[in-house]
């Protein structure tokens, strides 16, 4: 028996900085918030081979489990995928060093 599909954000690791990077309406995004909600299993997996195709942008892209907060906005639901928006693990790079400036 399959399971039914869930909502999905689809996120990568950026090529030159490492950062998380999230599937949005517009290319990718640093910020979850602006994913795009894939809602089905078709949608999902096009966007899917879109970024797989997408190599100089792009590293391992996959679908992420997601919900939505009650403006709307998409967050991930698994523990792995909210520690990843919040950048590296230390203060000296990224989103976490912008947080404390």
């Amino acid at each position: 028996m399959t399971r039914p599909f869930t909502d999905k954000i689809l996120t990568a690791n950026h090529l030159q900085t490492g950062d998380a990077i999230y599937w949005a309406a517009d290319g990718w995004s640093r910020d979850v918030a602006a994913a795009t909600v894939l809602r089905d299993a078709n949608s999902a997996e096009q966007a899917l081979t879109r970024a797989t195709n997408q190599p100089q942008t792009a590293v391992g892209p996959y679908l992420a489990e997601a919900a939505l907060t009650a403006d709307g906005s998409p967050y991930p639901t698994h523990f792995r995928e909210v520690f990843r928006t919040k950048g590296p693990s230390n203060y000296h790079h990224g989103k976490q060093e912008q947080a404390h400036v």
